[in-house]
């Protein structure tokens, strides 16, 4: 009977290093989960910081294309008129700067 009494305390304590063990895996597992999970919540927090920043961007630089477009009269009444207005300065420039080369070429 002794014997027997043995085999039992024997695996009464396996059964006793076993359930720790088990104990220690799921705290590593809880730990790993947690971690996980305030990973993904700053990742979270980024991606709509990035999103507000993006959206804040795109606002600006349609106010800015507005206001260049106002500035240069490319917007509203008129803007025609002063559009073909700086394409003549600039083909004159260009035209000026075609005979100079060219008359550097026949001398």
């Amino acid at each position: 009977m002794s014997s027997s009494r043995s085999v039992e305390d024997t695996y009464e304590t396996q059964n006793d290093q076993r359930l720790d063990e088990l104990h220690s895996k799921i705290r590593t597992l809880r730990g790993v989960t947690t971690d996980i999970y305030d990973d993904a919540e700053r990742q979270n927090l980024t991606l709509d910081d990035t999103g507000n920043a993006f959206t804040s961007f795109g606002t600006s630089l349609a106010q800015s294309s507005r206001r260049a477009g106002q500035a240069f009269g490319l917007s509203g009444h008129g803007g025609i008129r002063q559009t073909r207005i700086i394409l003549y300065i600039v083909a004159g420039f260009l035209a000026l700067w075609i005979m100079w080369k060219m008359s550097g070429f026949w001398w």
